[in-house]
């Protein structure tokens, strides 16, 4: 009969089509909290990280340049000072490595000894332009607004300069000499890690440790102390070991020039322009010393470059 109602097949009737399963609900994932990231493992004996030839390299030279720096004699016996006409412009070869200069002096003992004042400049005026920049940055950035613009636009004035200029102003008031170079030399390099110092004091200060510590009322003085100065001086590390090497051209050009250590000091820069003059004739007097002022700095530079990747996470 049209229009009719038939009623449902029982299931497991004849002739009834078999039930299908119906298929598994998906399963609803739960949030995870995120955790550290994992660390890339290269292949390689399974270790994460290896070092790189250039790095063990540059730390091999700066350890010999800092071992001759603390410890001349154990590495060159002579007298870096002791003049022997005879053996004046003697070239390279068993008895004098690395020659002699136009006074007979041994340049393998003076490029040894040598390491000490070049080190010491780029050590010392790198320390003195960090404190330096600190004094003037951090106030500069906890100060109010007239402190910091005054502040910063003294800095301003002094950055506009190259700093090789600015320390040659400098030895032109206070004289030459290697502590009036070493001053020069961080006088010249203050500006730049007063900015840096500044601006990253004005990132910690406004950070929710510093905001939390002030509305707790720990007073201002334990407060930069305790949080805004280490903070501060964390992020400096990576500049002022690329810093170290910039001090030692400096001092280097400034010796070169005549303003730094006073003759017969052997000092790398002084040695290069001695031996300027005997180019044609003594190539190892001012070869050496230039070699060994590009070995020191490229050293600094690698190794700085590689504690930059170091604290950034990335592998080298």
């Amino acid at each position: 009969m049209t229009g009719s109602v038939l009623p449902a097949p029982e299931p497991g009737a004849p002739g009834t089509p078999a039930a299908r399963p119906s298929a598994p609900e998906p399963a609803v994932a739960e949030p995870s909290v995120p955790g550290p990231p994992a660390r890339a493992v290269r292949s390689g004996g399974g270790r994460a990280s290896r070092v790189r030839p250039g790095v063990l390299l540059a730390a091999l030279v700066l350890a010999a340049a800092v071992l001759a720096c603390a410890w001349p004699g154990l590495l060159a016996h002579a007298d870096p000072t002791a003049a022997d006409p005879v053996a004046a412009l003697t070239p390279p070869g068993s008895e004098h490595w690395l020659g002699t200069d136009q006074l007979g002096r041994d340049v393998y003992t003076r490029v040894v000894h040598g390491a000490r004042y070049s080190l010491l400049i780029g050590l010392g005026a790198t320390a003195l332009s960090v404190l330096a920049g600190l004094l003037v940055g951090l106030p500069a950035a906890l100060s109010g607004r007239i402190g910091d613009q005054v502040a910063m636009r003294a800095v301003d004035v002094l950055l506009a300069l190259p700093e090789l200029l600015l320390a040659l102003l400098v030895i032109a008031v206070v004289g030459p000499g290697t502590g009036n170079a070493l001053l020069a030399i961080a006088i010249a390099a203050t500006p730049g890690f007063a900015r840096l110092v500044r601006g990253q004091a004005m990132v910690v200060r406004g950070s929710e440790y510093v905001r939390a510590a002030t509305a707790l009322g720990v007073p201002r003085t334990a407060v930069v102390l305790r949080h805004v100065l280490p903070n501060t001086l964390g992020p400096l590390t990576v500049p002022a070991t690329l810093a170290v090497g910039t001090a030692v051209v400096s001092g280097s050009a400034l010796s070169f020039l005549g303003l730094g250590p006073k003759a017969p000091a052997p000092e790398w820069g002084a040695m290069l322009s001695q031996g300027r003059d005997f180019l044609s004739t003594a190539w190892w007097i001012a070869v050496f010393p230039g070699a060994a002022i590009t070995a020191a700095v490229v050293a600094i530079t690698v190794l700085g470059r590689q504690l930059h990747r170091r604290l950034e996470g990335r592998t080298p």
